[in-house]
């Protein structure tokens, strides 16, 4: 099986404007950081649109540090010492994920409250493949296997003994996730989006009951993936806990729908995953494979499909309003407005299609 050690993810320089205070930074690891005594160096990883996360280097050792992005007030959503707690709860009981090492609150440092946790090689998926990489349909076909089952073995954690219960409240979840993510749009709104206020509506007009309660991810897709070089099937680490918590595990079933990109798409929903490559799961076959992971029977999850779109929508268009308002210079962020109307659109198809896939 090739190795592809030379694809696994990089740093690079940071983006301008996003460059934490070095003097303040090394000074405060010196103090608080085991071995962090040394020349730091510090690169950026320029995947992903919401927390920024660098690449520190501090003589021959290698961290990584998360902090929320400029400019932003969503402060359930970039809560770094909740994020930390998340790594520190959930590492005895599930191992593919990054050991936490230390969380600065002091907002004096750099800015704001970050964290440091150790750093896991691997090849992440973004929206390209990863230059050298053939990604043939056997291995697509093995990556989507493992993501979902990966995903089932997460929902499956037994939330009471191992404490993680204590993350988050369950009861009531479902609503308050439909009235909390209409209301962040409202809040983030820059554009009338018409399809996104009737999904808005047919949402409040159709949530199901909560069900069993689960660990759930609420990000999970593909480039939160870090996959072993020697073999892509396989996953080392799941990444960017940010929005970890408990509740229903449909919810987060439903996002990783949303994310999952198939051939007939729209193209602004194509960069989300490389899903849409030959050899993947479509999204109900990503349910039936879940279904059979977890043991279980599964109600109809249009809703769960539909929420997901809008949410990711949602996120989207915060990011969006913050590039508007001018707290990003990353270029990337200018045409976000057209990912937002893609999501709803696809929700809005799935309404009135009946089904999670296949719209047309």
């Amino acid at each position: 099986m090739p190795d592809y050690s030379n694809n696994i993810d990089s740093a690079v320089e940071v983006r301008e404007g996003e460059l934490p205070d070095l003097q303040k930074l090394s000074t405060y690891l010196q103090d608080h950081l085991s071995g962090g005594k040394g020349e730091l160096v510090i690169h950026q990883f320029p995947g992903g649109y919401s927390n920024l996360t660098f690449l520190i280097s501090i003589g021959d050792q290698e961290f990584v540090l998360r902090k929320p992005p400029n400019g932003a007030n969503i402060k359930s959503a970039h809560d770094m010492g909740r994020e930390f707690r998340v790594l520190e709860a959930l590492k005895p009981v599930y191992k593919p994920i990054p050991a936490p090492v230390l969380f600065c609150e002091d907002e004096t440092v750099i800015g704001s409250p970050f964290y440091i946790m150790e750093r896991v090689r691997g090849v992440i998926l973004r929206n390209k493949p990863p230059k050298g990489i053939d990604l043939t349909e056997q291995i697509m076909r093995g990556i989507s296997l493992s993501a979902i089952n990966n995903l089932a073995a997460l929902h499956s954690i037994d939330i009471h003994s191992t404490g993680l219960i204590q993350l988050g409240k369950p009861d009531g979840y479902i609503e308050r996730q439909v009235n909390g993510w209409i209301k962040r749009y409202l809040n983030a709104e820059t554009d009338l989006v018409e399809d996104m206020n009737f999904v808005a509506q047919w949402m409040k007009e159709n949530a199901p009951n909560d069900g069993d309660p689960a660990f759930i991810h609420n990000d999970y897709k593909y480039d939160n993936l870090l996959l072993n070089p020697e073999d892509l099937q396989q996953i080392v680490a799941v990444l960017d806990w940010e929005m970890a918590t408990v509740g229903s595990p449909l919810m987060d079933l439903g996002t990783t729908l949303a994310y999952w990109a198939e051939a007939s798409d729209s193209p602004a929903l194509k960069p989300f995953n490389l899903t849409w490559f030959p050899g993947n799961l479509n999204r109900e076959e990503v349910v039936q494979q879940y279904s059979l992971a977890r043991n279980i029977e599964l109600p109809n999850v249009l809703f769960y499909y539909v929420f997901g779109c809008f949410k990711i929508a949602v996120i989207v268009q915060q990011i969006y309003a913050r590039y508007k308002k001018g707290f990003s210079k990353d270029d990337r962020f200018a045409g976000l407005l057209h990912v937002v109307k893609a999501c709803s659109e696809n929700a809005r198809k799935a309404i009135s299609y009946q089904r999670i896939s296949r719209f047309y």
